[in-house]
Order: structure tokens, then C-alpha cells, then sequence
């Protein structure tokens, strides 16, 4: 794998100038529309704002599933937004682990091919073993050879981020990750996902409309209208003003 397509754990983040616009009709909506921002490697981000405000295309600019109309994204020393598209999708699989709401699993997989898939796809000569023991750290050992629709929805999730961890990123993008979990789960999806950032050191992002998610970040970012509003640097301050 070449440098441009490869980054580290902890992984540093800078856009500039980003922009994302999509055709609707005769006209171009602005999702994302001028963000600058620099994160630090091993930082946890959250990114809060009301529906449409452009978070997860902003997040999907971020982990290369899209490229900017306008402006540069670097993921450490890789300028992300001038890859193509297979060399992105190449980052991808090997360098960003990526949590959606939605689970994103693949329903004719068991728990644990789900997460040998991810592995398969970097070609990963141990990625039996490796999956079985994220399997069995999140507690789902005696739900390894069940298929998706025969999980609950918290069960479902830890199987997504045992999948998003598997190829141990540098990057750790998550999509309201907690979105469908009631407020148990969540806190438990949320004590997985900070644990294993810690254990990589790797770069946390998460969009959420959640504030309690948010206030156990590090950083909350708050996007209105598709533009960067406010960036509280710490937590603390963040719960004092919520």
C-alpha cells in the first residue's frame, strides 16, 4: 500500500476551505459550505447541529466517501480530496473504521463474518482470530454465529463497531451511532467505542444529535446551515453551557 493511502493511529484532520454542493433541479444546494478545521491526532470530536445542517456529509467528506465541489481534506500527510476514487476507497478499508446508525451489516453474514469480511478485504492473514477476540471482549460470544435479524438492536451495533475496529484504524467515524439505542445502550455503545479509541489511540469523530454523547467528547463542534458556528474545546465547558 503507498503512503498516500495509508494513515496512522491518531491521525490528524485538516480541511480547508471545504465545500459540498448536490444538483436539486435547476439549482445546487450548498451542504457544506466553507469549513475550515484542524484536529489533533488522537482527539475525540463530536459534531452536533439540527437536521440538515450538513454533519454527515461533512463526516463522509472526512472518511473519503465523497469528494469536496471545492477546498482540501488531509488525513495526516494524505490529501484525501485529491485521491481518486479507488485510492480512497483503498483508505477506506485499511485506515478508517466507520459506525452507522443503521448498522450497515451484512444480513446473510453471521456476528462474527461480518466482522472477518472487514478483515478479508485488507487481506488479512489472521482475521479469524482477530475477529473472534473483539467478538468475545464486546460480549458477544454466544451470538457469533447468529445473523443479523436475530440480534437486538444494542447487539446489532456491537457488532458494527467490533467491524469498524477489526483493521485497527487510525480514524474512527461514527454516523449517530447511538441513534436507535435507548439511552442504556447508548451509554454502553459509547463506553465500547471511547475504550477502544483509547486502546488504538486513534482519532474519534461522531455526529450526533445527542448532547449527552457529546459532552463526553472532547471537542463539540456545532454546524448550522452548513457552516462551522461554534467549536467548544472541552467538555467541561460544554455540559456547564448545555
Amino acid at each position: 500500500m503507498s503512503e498516500a493511502t495509508r494513515v496512522d493511529a491518531g491521525v490528524s484532520l485538516r480541511l480547508e476551505g471545504v465545500r459540498k454542493e448536490y444538483p436539486i433541479g435547476a439549482n445546487r444546494i450548498r451542504a457544506v459550505d466553507g469549513i475550515d478545521l484542524a484536529i489533533e491526532p488522537g482527539s475525540r470530536v463530536a459534531i452536533i447541529g439540527p437536521s440538515g445542517c450538513g454533519k454527515s456529509t461533512l463526516l463522509g467528506l472526512i472518511g473519503g466517501l465523497e469528494r469536496p465541489t471545492a477546498g482540501r481534506i488531509w488525513l495526516g500527510n494524505s490529501e484525501v480530496s485529491a485521491l481518486s476514487d479507488a485510492r480512497r476507497a483503498e483508505l477506506r478499508r485499511r485506515s478508517i473504521g466507520f459506525v452507522f446508525q443503521s448498522y450497515d451489516l451484512l444480513p446473510f453474514l453471521t456476528a462474527i463474518e461480518n466482522v472477518e469480511f472487514q478483515l478479508a478485504l485488507i487481506g488479512d492473514g489472521d482475521g479469524s482470530g482477530r475477529a473472534r477476540d473483539l467478538i468475545d471482549r464486546l460480549g458477544l460470544a454466544e451470538h457469533a454465529a447468529k445473523l443479523p435479524d436475530q440480534l437486538s438492536g444494542g447487539q446489532r451495533q456491537r457488532v458494527g463497531i467490533a467491524r469498524a475496529l477489526a483493521h485497527r484504524p487510525g480514524l474512527i467515524l461514527g454516523d449517530e451511532p447511538t441513534g436507535e439505542l435507548d439511552s442504556e445502550s447508548s451509554a454502553a455503545a459509547m463506553d465500547l467505542l471511547l475504550e477502544a479509541q483509547a486502546s488504538l489511540g486513534a482519532t474519534l469523530v461522531i455526529v450526533t444529535h445527542d448532547l449527552d454523547v457529546a459532552a463526553r467528547l472532547d471537542r463539540v463542534l456545532t454546524l448550522r446551515d452548513g457552516h462551522l458556528v461554534s467549536d467548544q474545546g472541552s467538555r467541561r465547558r460544554f455540559s456547564a453551557d448545555a
